[in-house]
């Protein structure tokens, strides 16, 4: 049962003037906005006043159809929002949460490779799995590791999309109980390779190598495994991280490798052994450029690319970033010291999370004298002349 009065006039505490209608709906009272007094004149008032009661009359509320209404509305526009938009709206959330300039661009590049030209303009309320499968199935067998990323990608911003009402369902693009049925398994078709590395057995010998070597490449490169870091790292390395009293170098949290979750932690401390401080303090420096290892153009580091150059003159198929292995064999196969330790001096993060928050430290005393027996061990002579030095000539049968 419902009543309705005329459509009043009503002045709200705000100063604002507007039309009402009131009516009673099983019992509760109800008020019904008809517009402000500015945009609505009282014969319009009334003429939605009148058809408001038709409806109450026929059983239906007019608050409730109003909304009804307006959701309908949102539901259509919705259904008109591209997967590009949701795409770019998604990035620009989060691209502030992720780790280095290459994954952002990464993210963008793929997508506009291989999505947009296929579901870019649809509306991201229609994107079904079909249409998941057209854009990875040419990828999958040739590109498997860029196929695999791109559809975690299209997952994220399908995802995104759910949560802001913009489509509704499963999501087509997730793996687990779906797409797993579709596309072979990537580690099936596409084996991880790993980053060849030079057995820690011929580290002397190729160090010796390196040492009777000119040039920045040379130093960069043997700097880099000595202290077993990131070939990114060297790169970027500015003299103002660079402590040579105290034998420091302080890696930004940037330029370390490592995600960074939270508050930006502090940078990591990599102590230099002594032929480190050497190689230090024998680089040429330029003007105004704040670079460690200069590069060819003014004011410029060393290109990315310098080192794995200089390594394919030296040792065909191996790669800078293969020493930080050779380095935690010769630890774990010829040292005592405890698996941490050397695990933080490859600033790898500690994955259990009880034992993360509970280690704060970064172990750089330990490190400090891990990091030296790693230099002596480089300095070593190649093994064939350790064991010529060993060899004590016996006097001849002819001798006096």
């Amino acid at each position: 049962m419902a009543t309705a009065t005329a459509s009043i006039f009503q002045v709200s505490r705000w100063r604002t003037r507007s039309w009402v209608l009131r009516y009673m709906r099983n019992g509760r009272a109800r008020k019904m906005g008809l517009g402000p007094v500015k945009l609505v004149s009282l014969a319009q008032a009334r003429d939605r006043a009148i058809d408001y009661r038709r409806m109450l009359l026929d059983g239906i509320d007019p608050i409730e159809a109003r909304c009804a209404e307006r959701m309908k509305a949102r539901i259509e526009a919705a259904k008109s929002v591209t997967f590009q938009h949701c795409a770019e709206q998604y990035i620009a959330t989060h691209e502030s949460s992720w780790r280095n300039d290459k994954h952002r661009a990464q993210w963008r590049s793929t997508l506009k490779r291989y999505t947009y030209p296929v579901i870019g303009d649809l509306p991201v309320a229609a994107i079904d799995t079909g249409m998941v499968v057209k854009i990875l199935d040419p990828l999958w067998q040739k590109k498997t590791e860029t196929a695999s990323r791109l559809r975690g990608r299209i997952e994220s911003v399908l995802d995104y999309a759910k949560v802001r009402g913009f489509r509704h369902g499963e999501n087509p693009a997730r793996w687990q109980g779906h797409l797993k049925q579709a596309l072979p398994d990537r580690s099936k078709i596409a084996r991880v390779r790993h980053q060849p590395a030079l057995p820690y057995e011929a580290i002397p010998a190729f160090m010796g190598e390196l040492r009777a070597r000119d040039g920045i490449s040379a130093r960069a490169l043997e700097f880099t495994i000595l202290t077993a870091a990131r070939t990114g790292a060297v790169v970027g390395a500015t003299w103002p991280e660079i402590d040579i009293v105290s034998k420091t170098w302080r890696v930004p949290p940037e330029r370390t490798g490592t995600k960074i979750v939270g508050e930006k932690p502090e940078p990591r401390r990599v102590p230099l052994s002594d032929r480190a401080i050497k190689i230090l303090q024998s680089l040429p420096r330029e003007a105004g450029n704040p670079h460690v290892f200069i590069g060819a153009k003014s004011g410029q580091p060393l290109s990315n690319m310098a080192m794995l150059e200089l390594m394919r003159g030296m040792r065909q198929g191996y790669v800078p970033h293969g020493f930080r292995s050779s380095f935690k064999d010769w630890c774990s196969e010829t040292t005592a010291y405890a698996n941490e330790i050397s695990e933080a001096a490859l600033w790898h993060v500690i994955q259990d999370k009880t034992e993360a928050a509970y280690r704060r430290g970064d172990l750089f005393e330990k490190r400090c004298r891990l990091m030296a027996d790693w230099a002596s061990y480089c300095a070593q002579p190649p093994q064939g002349a350790r064991d010529n030095a060993n060899v004590v000539p016996l006097r001849g049968s002819g001798a006096a």
